[in-house]
């Protein structure tokens, strides 16, 4: 996704979260000493509706391609459109800004769903637990629960979301718990299935989402490179 630039303050204690998760897992503690601080920023995103509509046109693209598309449709719409404006375009501007047909069935969908309020405003979100947020957003077409996974973690910073599907929480996990032979790469048969992470990030409630950013750094630290303040995937 694109960075905004606005950056919030983490929601919880960082500090409290580590503390936890070194007391009820000691090999996630060892990871913990391997990376450093937890250095989790946030994008600020003023509203559901602009965060997923550019979740959407960052879908299934390079990042480069997807904030080129981003910033022609912006340039359309000279800024960030609003819901009404993506239902009253017609398809022709947005084909030539780069959208797909999907994507631009989404985006109406997206819209739709925002003026009849089954998009919460940003200031309903805030006051929503996370499985309610998960049902509200991916009953929008072409969101699933990955994505408003990505917006709990990064945009809103709620303290316990595992993604447990997620490709590098998984790889992470393979590093960090279990024996795979240093002389060869990961294979996707090495990738633990989606509740094997979930029962054992279980032990990590209510600070899940600080294991998450840790399973991600250990990627990093497979691949030689300094553990970031975000996940790639942001």
């Amino acid at each position: 996704m694109m960075h905004t630039g606005r950056i919030r303050k983490l929601p919880f204690d960082p500090e409290k979260a580590i503390a936890h998760l070194r007391a009820r897992d000691m090999k996630l503690a060892a990871l913990i000493d391997r990376v450093g601080p937890f250095t989790l920023r946030l994008d600020a995103s003023p509203s559901p509706f602009e965060s997923l509509l550019e979740s959407i046109l960052y879908q299934q693209l390079h990042g480069k391609a997807a904030a080129t598309i981003h910033r022609r449709v912006r340039e359309f719409f000279s800024g960030d459109p609003t819901p009404q404006q993506l239902l009253d375009v017609p398809d022709e501007p947005l084909r030539a800004a780069g959208v797909s047909g999907n994507k631009i069935k989404a985006l109406r969908d997206l819209a739709a769903k925002t003026l009849d309020g089954a998009v919460p405003s940003h200031a309903a979100i805030l006051k929503m637990p996370d499985a309610d947020i998960v049902e509200r957003l991916t009953a929008v077409r072409g969101i699933g629960s990955w994505t408003v996974e990505m917006l709990l973690i990064f945009r809103m910073g709620r303290p316990d979301v595992l993604p447990v599907t997620d490709y590098g929480v998984r790889k992470g996990y393979a590093l960090t718990f279990q024996r795979v032979p240093k002389s060869r790469p990961l294979e996707a048969s090495d990738l633990p299935k989606p509740d094997v992470v979930f029962k054992r990030g279980q032990r990590w409630a209510p600070f899940r989402t600080v294991a998450s950013w840790y399973l991600w750094r250990a990627c990093d630290l497979a691949k030689g490179t300094p553990p970031a303040g975000r996940s790639a995937r942001t």
